[in-house]
């Protein structure tokens, strides 16, 4: 981790192309209007590509008797994505403490520097990072740690990820373009992530083919749909990160 750098979100001109828009990323002039997908074809896979996805068989495990419970597990799960995606809401939705927000009002000042889009009702932005957590089971506690999405606290991403088993990247399927230097910098730190996409409304702008194809990520990255405001709904998508976590811990170990 220490050599991971920081997501590269060079600053915008006001009036410009924002650095980590498609069309910077495409190298696509901003006339040509909004792009959704790549310019080529996905990539094939080669031999050492990890294997697609599958969701784990239920199993049940049942502590010894006559041996004392012993305390849980801590885990640290990384909440990240761009700018008015939810992962502040994610935090509280799901954290049996009150969680610890740093948010602030937004003010005139980020006016053509922080975009939550145009459907966001949001006032207020996070400037240091979310904290919460969440008992699994008598065996496991998750510590989750959400990141800042404006391009000025980048430089946060390297020790927050430190320690981190995983991640949750979290999509406006609206708004794709603002969640590729999260899903950047997690292929680049190599820490297994699952991309959650966070059914604004109820319903999503894309379908989830569509957004694995525009977002260029392999068959092997978990994609799922989930709403930021529900509980239950991020449970099942940070046990995805968890299952994901395990399974290549798994493939490290047989390696």
């Amino acid at each position: 981790m220490d050599s991971v750098r920081s997501p590269e979100w060079p600053a915008a001109p006001l009036g410009g192309v924002a650095a980590n828009s498609a069309a910077a990323r495409y190298g696509m002039s901003p006339g040509t209007g909004p792009i959704i997908g790549r310019a080529g074809p996905p990539p094939t896979a080669s031999p050492t590509a990890p294997p697609p996805y599958r969701p784990p068989s239920a199993q049940s495990v049942s502590p010894s008797p006559g041996k004392p419970a012993a305390p849980p597990i801590p885990v640290k799960i990384l909440v990240a994505g761009g700018f008015g995606v939810g992962k502040t809401t994610t935090v509280g939705a799901i954290s049996e403490i009150a969680p610890l927000t740093t948010e602030a009002e937004m003010t005139s000042a980020g006016i053509g520097v922080d975009d939550p889009g145009a459907r966001s009702a949001k006032t207020t932005t996070t400037v240091a990072m979310d904290f919460g957590c969440v008992t699994i089971d008598r065996s496991l506690k998750l510590y989750l740690f959400g990141t800042p999405g404006q391009t000025r606290f980048g430089f946060m991403w390297d020790d927050l990820a430190r320690g981190a088993l995983g991640a949750l990247v979290v999509v406006d399927s609206a708004r794709l373009d603002d969640c590729f230097p999260a899903i950047d910098f997690f292929e680049r730190a190599g820490l297994p992530f699952v991309v959650g996409v966070n059914a604004f409304d109820g319903r999503l702008a894309l379908e989830l083919g569509e957004i694995r194809w525009a977002l260029a990520i392999g068959d092997h990255v978990p994609l799922v749909q989930f709403d930021a405001r529900d509980r239950l709904s991020v449970r099942d998508a940070l046990l995805v990160v968890l299952d994901r976590a395990l399974d290549r811990a798994t493939r490290d170990r047989r390696a």
